[in-house]
């Protein structure tokens, strides 16, 4: 096989399994727009928020010991001990639940039947108040994050290419990781989406807050399931991305990535988010491989927006979302 192929072949393959870090960004959002109608801007540092948590938990970091220090003069940092992974991690799904109950109380409750916009800038708001209360908490230096998941270069994929092809492939094996458990956490959210009560409620109120409301569905129960759910899916991708590149404030704009594989694959559809991951990671990798010796580079930061743009010219509701048609 030429060398040329083999090199395409393994940007393809590498793209796959960005394109599924992306996508874990992605689902987020589709949980809430599924649940409220919105675009959920404050997701990204959702998934920052809990990184930084976690690290917090891991380390024994004393919550807000920035501001005690600052305030009092002390020197605190550490409570001496350090949270082992499978305690970190539950706490901080407990965080998050938390917040999650927290957000319906103070903000979500008092908007009920406001227009869309109303909701989208109340996340707006919501995203700069956690991204600054998460720097208050934990501190704004770059942290590393290790949950023992395995990194590096993957054997078994490099020998099996290497056996096929004669050159053995490079594959993190972080993202694998990542592949399996978005595969698991799509089945399980398609499957809570479609057979459950809670799922259907959750559609129903989607479509028509006013009428849910009537037919006995507590409106303010399902915004509590649904961005407890987003929070957790916020803190896998937190995980895989803080795991890859440690956590820091940057890590919160992985929502602008998030965005173009909302459009192709659909704001709906939460199959969609994986395929529109893929298509994007693959793309993008595929195309900085082929262009990159014509135009210099750099065509990685542009090509999901210019791909996305072509879907919102022909086809907006995606590859897999709903067609709404409205009578004006």
């Amino acid at each position: 096989m030429p060398d040329t192929l083999l090199f395409a072949l393994e940007a393809a393959l590498n793209g796959l399994t960005a394109g599924v870090m992306y996508a874990l960004v992605a689902l987020g959002f589709v949980l809430i727009f599924k649940a409220s109608g919105i675009f959920n801007f404050a997701q990204g540092v959702l998934a920052l928020f809990a990184a930084l948590t976690l690290v917090g938990f891991q380390s024994g970091q004393i919550p807000f010991s920035h501001l005690i220090n600052a305030t009092l003069g002390t020197r605190l940092h550490h409570f001496g001990w350090n949270m082992p992974t499978v305690l970190a991690i539950p706490a901080t799904v407990l965080v998050m639940i938390a917040l999650a109950i927290l957000i319906e109380r103070y903000i979500l409750k008092h908007l009920i039947n406001q227009e869309p916009i109303i909701l989208f800038m109340a996340t707006i708001g919501l995203a700069y108040f956690l991204e600054g209360f998460g720097d208050i908490m934990w501190g704004a230096e770059v942290k590393a994050l290790d949950v023992g998941l395995p990194k590096g270069m993957s054997g078994a994929v490099d020998d099996a290419t290497f056996a096929w092809f004669g050159y053995g492939f490079y594959i993190d094996r972080l993202e694998i990781w990542a592949a399996g458990i978005a595969a698991v956490l799509v089945a399980v959210l398609t499957v809570f989406s479609q057979y459950t009560k809670q799922g259907r409620a959750l559609r129903a109120v989607a479509d028509d807050h006013q009428a849910a409301l009537s037919v006995g569905i507590s409106l303010r129960f399902i915004w509590v399931l649904t961005w407890s759910i987003a929070g957790i899916v916020a803190l896998v991708a937190g995980i895989m991305w803080g795991s890859k590149s440690g956590v820091q404030f940057s890590l919160s704009l992985i929502a602008l990535k998030a965005l173009p594989v909302l459009i192709l694959g659909g704001f709906t559809s939460i199959p969609g988010a994986i395929v529109g991951g893929l298509i994007i990671g693959v793309g993008e990798k595929l195309f900085d491989f082929f262009m990159n010796p014509i135009v210099g580079g750099a065509t990685e930061n542009w090509f999901a927006y210019m791909l996305a743009l072509v879907f919102l010219l022909f086809r907006p509701q995606g590859l897999f979302g709903e067609r709404i048609i409205e009578r004006v």
